[in-house]
């Protein structure tokens, strides 16, 4: 995205003013205005809350927001609202094009407003501002603080009073700038909330040629996609991939195809990478793809058969868990066990040598981040867009069945009730809660399962993309869109480097208070 200070705008759009000029009136009876074009008409703003003019960059489509808001950019590391003016006046939609800009305004909170192109930067002596009364009958003049005459080639120009603007259309942003004091955190509910679970295990499971694998989520410390690049080792054995970087430390990588002597398979976009760890040291274990994260009572999981344990590199798979009366076996890989294979051994002695190559050759090497620095979050996707929550708020994730159970009379939100273990789960579809399109159900989406107000609750998601550490320096408050928004989707972790914007969920805002009781009476 390239950017255009003031000063550059002054000079594209045929202003000799200087930087000075633009900041500040050169004489008492003069204000300078940018003037800009939106629909048919010519407007012009004061320049003294205009930041910078820049061209309209990708955003990020929010959930209910207002329907003026075409979305949220990253603005050299901060979030900007970029809304359309167009949509504010009732203009019919326009392509952005080479002349379409964004004008950066701020009054308490920097916004993006779209017009169709910038005209000039104008100086305006005040006596040739009018007022509009002469309009009144024909346009609606809340919005405007005066009116030009004859400045920059236009006959009449009018003043955009951007303060009203954002009173009008973005009452909870209007709000926000009277009050910069927003709230910066989620009070985490995981304590009050968190259930016994002396009885139960929980695992990810994934697949890897066919067959189903299960690691418990304790020693998973995130899912990541495979990378675009990986470093390969000289000399090492074939199983070991490679390394990576991942938040600054080098994560050595294993195929648990080639572990195991299965048939080797290129990744592609549904193969992850679930990082392991036993104790300070961690290993990227490469799968095919990942299905799900399992809650399953431990009277369902058995040791491995003593005819079946096998010493050395066999010895990975510990138990079986056996799922819907026992069609459905899963391996229970032991990360302890991992990583006495040969070659998660081999990966970790690959790093330790670039590591000590980094620091022959006077370099300094990558060290861990604190893990008190960072957020665990699982990240899935709606449409386009990428959400989160935290991980502590998911009890589990699981397929979505082939038919859901309709109840009748059931509250217009649940889409229906699935059989959990024997509990009746009630599902919700995540994209029509946050007013998005409906889509057709697929095999890559999921339900996920929350735990709010006491109540199990599944919501159906596109697809679940990884587990992902998110540094606690790249979480911020999200700008406050809609009364609904600003609690659901309070906080935003902009991902600069990887040009990713995650919007972060509060998982206890999902269900209103006043349908909890609705959904309890259909679990029953």
């Amino acid at each position: 995205m390239s950017n255009e200070t003031l000063q550059t705008a002054s000079q594209e759009y045929g202003d000799s003013a200087g930087e000075e000029g633009l900041l500040e009136s050169t004489e008492s009876d003069t204000r300078q205005f940018v003037t800009f074009i939106a629909g048919n008409e010519v407007f012009a703003v004061d320049m003294a809350p205009v930041q910078e003019i820049i061209r309209v960059p990708n955003v990020v489509r929010v959930p209910l927001a207002p329907i003026a808001l075409d979305g949220l950019s990253n603005l050299r590391g901060k979030v900007l609202p970029i809304i359309s003016l167009r949509r504010i006046f009732g203009f019919s939609e326009q392509e952005h094009d080479d002349s379409t800009r964004a004008l950066v305004i701020d009054f308490g909170q920097p916004l993006g407003f779209v017009v169709d192109r910038v005209a000039s930067v104008v100086g305006v002596e005040l006596a040739r501002i009018e007022g509009v009364e002469s309009i009144r009958g024909t346009v609606n003049t809340e919005l405007l603080s005066g009116i030009i005459k004859d400045v920059g080639g236009h006959a009449m120009t009018m003043v955009l009073d951007f303060a009203k603007l954002i009173a009008q259309e973005f009452q909870e942003i209007a709000a926000a700038t009277r009050n910069v004091a927003m709230s910066a955190g989620l009070a985490s509910a995981a304590d009050s909330e968190e259930e016994e679970s002396g009885d139960e295990l929980q695992l990810v499971s994934f697949d890897v040629a066919g067959q189903e694998y299960a690691i418990t989520i304790e020693d998973v410390q995130e899912i990541v996609q495979v990378p675009d690049q990986i470093i390969h080792v000289p000399h090492s054995e074939a199983h070991v991939l490679g390394v990576m970087t991942l938040r600054n430390r080098l994560l050595p990588l294993v195929s648990l195809r080639r572990m195991f002597d299965l048939p080797p398979q290129n990744a592609d976009e549904h193969s992850r990478i679930v990082v392991v760890a036993l104790g300070a040291t961690s290993v990227g274990v490469v799968m095919d793809n990942v299905n799900e994260v399992l809650r399953v009572a431990r009277s369902e999981v058995d040791p491995m058969p003593g005819l079946l344990v096998r010493e050395g590199d066999l010895a990975d798979i510990s138990q079986i868990c056996r799922l819907e009366g026992g069609k459905r076996l899963v391996s229970i890989i032991s990360a302890a066990n991992l990583f006495h294979h040969s070659s998660v051994k081999e990966a970790l002695k690959s790093v330790e040598n670039l590591r000590d190559d980094e620091h022959s050759d006077g370099s300094v090497g990558v060290d861990d981040e604190a893990t008190d620095d960072d957020e665990q979050v699982v990240v899935f996707r709606l449409d386009k867009e990428e959400f989160g929550v935290p991980i502590d708020s998911v009890q589990e994730i699981v397929r979505v069945p082939e038919e859901l159970t309709h109840i009748p009379r059931a509250p217009a939100f649940v889409e229906g009730v699935i059989n959990l273990r024997g509990a009746v789960l009630p599902v919700i579809d995540l994209r029509r809660r946050l007013g998005l399109a409906t889509a057709e159900r697929s095999d890559r989406q999921r339900v996920m399962v929350f735990l709010i107000e006491g109540m199990r609750t599944g919501f159906i998601v596109d697809s679940v993309a990884e587990v992902l550490k998110i540094h606690k320096a790249a979480i911020e408050p999200a700008p406050t869109l809609s009364a609904e928004q600003g609690k659901l989707l309070a906080r935003m972790a902009n991902l600069e480097k990887q040009k990713r914007m995650v919007q972060l969920i509060d998982p206890t805002h999902l269900v209103e208070r006043r349908d909890i009781d609705d959904l309890a009476r259909m679990a029953k």
